[in-house]
């Protein structure tokens, strides 16, 4: 008789519920959406009851035709740097404040003031800024204080989930280390960052593996979800270290690529991993005893996006009409430019930038446009610019690693085009898993086995991924991308003050 665990990947825009076998086969998923309330330009909340009523939905869907007691355990994925505030009771005394929120400027100013940009890198593996944790909960302090008083705890969004579920307030390392508080070596809230920040650390929840049981569903949580109270919750981990374990990456010093709306090269690391430049962060992973460093650059398939939006409408209603992917289309555009777009260089700064730039006010440009360039020189450049973007995150990487293979995930990872471009452009192998969009659901189904002892350790990942592929650089291209990535890299340095200039003029 089959059993089972269930993986909640709860992101920005929905839940997704995922039905696994203990042997690894996905059996069904179903994804309840719920909405985000943008205001005030950089303000971005969510009510915490509809992410209890889309895990409540979702569940539901995922089990009807299976019997509850057959659900083992079930654990999380969830979106991080989330200030949720709850009082004694559990219940928010506000909405949630996500990780888009921007609000807390003056809060990040003030610990970059008292502590240094430098020490908080050096105490949290990341960089000061008002998206984390830590800086929202004290713009709480500071213009709610009412709310701040009642606060008995802060929250990340699975950690509410659990509660709900089982009645334990818990939170685990990887959430933790998104919060811009936790001391990422000694894997504690840092005392330091709390006094700078005049927030009492008993307002933090206590942390935990994420392999960790939370406990087992309440007798009243069990029946809102259609289980039983034999179901045990395991506290699973934030989205970002998650990805790597559903990416297969589970050994030291391996690395990933995920190619979505926005685009990331991460890794497994037994120390914490970060660089002179600051190029990449650094997360506790959701293997015990291991790291995760990352790179994120924010518009990397919403690049791609924008230049079909903006000039291929003919061709995405072709494509629509005739029943094709209209990415399809755009990657058969590309195959009739040659390699470099003939000199044409598209910076993918559309959404500002954080990996390798740190700089909100960049914007997207094309530079070197002559009468020569056609519209499928257009697309290959804005695929070739998110590929020499992510060269510049993987070259901090290689300063200590090789960084000559690359796990290649996200729904970009589907395309053969654009992966050998990355593939050329990046000068590196990429292996490409049989579930190139499940990975951080994945990830929390092997750590509910993990956690309840089905399975030994982290390994149990191969049951669920078989590497299908592998797309290697193609010969004789570095005499086209070697001085193309110079002149990629020269052109952000000289249009710098120019994009502070445009931002002004969007104010």
């Amino acid at each position: 008789m089959a059993k089972y665990f269930i993986a909640h990947d709860l992101g920005t825009s929905g839940n997704k519920a995922s039905l696994f076998t203990t042997e690894g086969k996905l059996v069904c998923s179903h994804t309840a959406p719920y909405d985000v309330h943008f205001f005030h330009g950089n303000y971005a909340e969510q009510n915490p009851e509809d992410w209890w009523n889309a895990i409540c939905s979702s569940t539901k869907e995922i089990t009807r035709n299976i019997k509850p007691e057959d659900v083992l355990a079930m654990s999380f994925s969830a979106q991080m740097q989330c200030c949720l505030i709850v009082d004694k009771e559990g219940t928010p005394i506000r909405p949630a404040i996500i990780w888009a929120d921007g609000r807390a400027q003056k809060e990040q100013k003030q610990l970059e003031d008292l502590i240094g940009f430098d020490r908080m890198y050096e105490i949290t593996g990341h960089r000061v800024s008002a998206s984390y944790s830590i800086e929202k909960l004290m713009w709480i302090k500071e213009n709610e204080p009412e709310n701040y008083e009642k606060t008995y705890l802060m929250l990340q969004a699975k950690d509410y989930i659990i509660y709900r579920l089982t009645g334990a307030f818990v939170t685990d390392y990887s959430d933790a280390s998104g919060t811009n508080a936790m001391d990422l070596k000694k894997l504690c809230w840092s005392d330091e960052i709390l006094a700078a920040a005049e927030i009492d650390k008993a307002k933090l929840p206590p942390l935990h593996p994420s392999t960790d049981v939370a406990g087992c569903l309440t007798k009243d949580a069990a029946t809102l979800l259609g289980l039983t109270s034999s179901t045990k919750v395991v506290i699973g981990g934030g989205d970002g270290p998650c990805s790597a374990v559903g990416a297969g990456c589970i050994h030291t010093d391996e690395l990933f690529l995920t190619f979505g709306t926005s685009s990331w090269i991460g890794g497994t690391t037994e120390e914490v991993f970060t660089d002179s430049n600051k190029v990449l962060f650094c997360f506790a992973h959701v293997i015990p005893g291991k790291y995760m460093p990352c790179g994120t650059m924010q518009a990397a398939g919403s690049s791609y996006s924008y230049i079909k939006n903006a000039l291929c409408k003919e061709e995405t209603d072709a494509a629509k009409a005739a029943g094709k992917d209209p990415y399809e289309v755009l990657n058969q555009m590309i195959q009739s430019s040659p390699a470099g777009a003939k000199s044409l260089i598209f910076l993918p700064y559309l959404l500002g930038e954080r990996s390798p730039r740190w700089n909100p006010n960049t914007s997207g440009s094309f530079l070197g446009i002559k009468p020569c360039h056609e519209k499928a020189d257009y697309v290959r450049a804005v695929v070739e610019g998110i590929a020499m973007n992510l060269e510049l995150i993987l070259a901090a990487y290689r300063k200590t690693l090789t960084g000559k293979e690359l796990i290649f995930t996200g729904g970009g990872a589907k395309g053969d085009v654009v992966a050998q471009i990355l593939a050329n452009v990046l000068d590196a192998t990429l292996t490409r898993p049989n579930h190139v969009e499940e990975a951080t659901s994945i990830a929390a189904a092997v750590i509910a086995g993990v956690g309840i002892g089905v399975y030994d350790d982290f390994s149990a990942v191969e049951k669920y991924l078989t590497m299908q592929d592998t797309i290697k650089p193609e010969a004789n291209l570095s005499g086209i991308y070697e001085p193309l990535k110079k002149v990629f890299d020269k052109a952000y340095d000289c249009l710098e003050p120019l994009f502070d200039d445009l931002a002004e003029l969007e104010n």
